[in-house]
């Protein structure tokens, strides 16, 4: 029993999975609100986005993507769910499937990487009047040549 243990340990002889460093500043949750909640967060953000139009908001998979996605030596996106990367990391780990991926892209459109927060997701009052600003409007405008589940 001791051998298959040992057997998912890391170089350093850790248990945890080795997750890649994010590429922004700070998360829009602290981890361990993240760790515990955000499939709850993401599930809230796609009815919203489903149900009422309400794109980009502070939990929304493509911030999450954008924020979270490694390059290879070359430059190019490594997809989140690919073996070693973000998501699927803790997933494998956790041993939760990753449905997401069957939809939504795993890398960010061209030019949507994010280094830093936006504002309005620095800001629980910036944020609430965000998304009440997408409920006026109805919709928010994404970079040109994106398909929309890509916004």
């Amino acid at each position: 029993m001791l051998l298959s243990i040992t057997a998912f340990a890391d170089e350093s002889g850790s248990l945890l999975p080795v997750i890649p460093p994010a590429m922004g500043d700070a998360c829009v949750e602290p981890n361990d609100v993240m760790r515990r909640e955000h499939m709850e967060f993401l599930m809230h953000q796609r009815d919203d986005t489903v149900h009422s139009g309400i794109r980009g908001a502070k939990h929304s998979l493509v911030g999450c993507i954008g924020c979270h996605v490694q390059k290879d030596a070359q430059g190019a996106a490594i997809p989140v769910n690919a073996k070693g990367q973000f998501c699927e990391s803790c997933h494998s780990f956790a041993g939760a499937s990753m449905d997401c991926f069957e939809c939504h892209a795993t890398v960010p459109a061209q030019g949507q990487v994010q280094t830093t927060l936006p504002r309005w997701m620095r800001s629980p009052l910036a944020s609430a009047s965000a998304s009440a600003s997408v409920a006026a409007v109805g919709a928010v405008s994404a970079p040109a040549g994106l398909h929309p589940w890509q916004r």
